[in-house]
């Protein structure tokens, strides 16, 4: 009786072939699928983001003008007229979705800047932040749930394990405020706020990443500089998604290391440095691969108490004082880039799903 894993391959097998003679590439056709359904999750996104802002107890208008000017029915009239607040909901998402569509996501209530142009600023600090932290993560996680995977049921596998739970066990509020403290407080090795140095002078805006735009200019001064301040926020987020990766990648692994095709390149003679990178990582890269664009996306989005106590001027900080202050566009600006990111992401994954695994592309 064949196995399921046959049939499965059966299927697509028959379903690329059918693909083939419409004359469609499958991976053509695979992405296109994708594409379609990351368009329509993002309009979902703008749905979720404008319902649950609305959903929100407090008065944007008395946080917007103060408890005086709201107490005038005449400036609060006014207040709602210009900003659309004295239409229907329904009108007001249509005209959010709009305004979207064309990258404009309103005004600061609190500010009044545009909130596209104060998320641009933010953004590229979080980024640089996250992408610091996913980078470090992937090399160290995975890096150890394979040597760990590798020495099963060792004193080393046992060791890993443990500071893999470590990692995954302390709160990083916590943590942050632990490292801060011991690194720059009491030992003052590395720097405790900012992006750079009070008197270093920041590299042209190309990316608004200040390691890479002080790399473009040639400001190798800058670059270090930069590179230091992102060692102690970095490394902090970095901790729990070491501990994910550890745990998840040792268990991808040993599911891989089981497999026939494993055993059999073992079996062949192949050198133990192509079984384990040729055969046994690429297999086990799929689940690897969807954790670490969840971790990416959760850094991004979970960074605002790190920001605050490293002062670190991103979306995480910028998003702390919208909630503070309810400022509506703010925070459904916010909303926004989270939930696109997100489905960028994911969008991303499966793709990289196709170019890792043939099967995928065809399933």
């Amino acid at each position: 009786m064949p196995s399921s894993s046959n049939n499965n391959s059966t299927v697509a097998i028959r379903t690329a072939e059918r693909t083939a003679r419409r004359g469609i590439p499958p991976f053509v056709r695979y992405v296109a699928v994708r594409l379609g359904l990351t368009v329509l999750l993002m309009f979902g996104v703008t749905v979720v983001t404008f319902v649950l802002t609305n959903l929100v107890p407090a008065d944007p208008v008395q946080a917007a003008l103060g408890e005086q000017a709201a107490a005038n029915p005449e400036i609060v009239a006014k207040f709602r007229a210009e900003n659309g607040l004295d239409q229907p909901l329904i009108v007001q998402y249509f005209t959010y979705l709009g305004n979207v569509l064309q990258g404009n996501l309103g005004v600061s209530t609190q500010t009044r800047v545009p909130v596209a142009d104060e998320l641009a600023a933010a953004f590229p600090a979080t980024i640089e932040l996250a992408l610091s932290a996913i980078v470090f993560s992937a090399i160290i996680g995975i890096g150890l749930g394979l040597w760990a995977a590798l020495k099963r049921r060792t004193i080393v596998d046992q060791v890993i394990r443990v500071v893999s739970l470590i990692g995954l066990s302390w709160p990083t509020f916590w943590l942050a405020l632990v490292v801060y403290y011991v690194f720059f407080f009491a030992l003052g090795i590395f720097p405790g706020s900012g992006r750079l140095d009070p008197t270093a002078i920041a590299p042209p805006h190309v990316t608004g990443l200040y390691t890479i735009d002080s790399v473009i200019a040639g400001q190798w001064g800058t670059f270090w500089d930069a590179l230091y301040h992102l060692v102690l926020p970095a490394s902090v987020l970095a901790l729990y998604t070491i501990g994910l990766l550890t745990r998840f990648a040792r268990s991808a692994v040993l599911e891989v290391l089981d497999m026939d095709y494993v055993k059999a390149a073992t079996a062949k003679g192949l050198p133990r440095r192509t079984v384990v990178f040729g055969y046994v990582l690429r297999g086990a890269m799929v689940p690897i691969i969807t954790v670490l664009g969840l971790a990416f996306g959760s850094l991004l989005s979970g960074t605002v108490l790190v920001e605050k106590v490293y002062s670190w001027h991103g979306l995480g900080e910028y998003s702390f004082s919208a909630a503070t202050k309810l400022d509506l566009p703010a925070i459904m600006g916010v909303g926004l880039i989270v939930g696109i990111v997100y489905i960028g992401l994911n969008f991303l994954v499966d793709v990289l799903y196709g170019v890792i695994d043939p099967r995928v592309r065809v399933s």
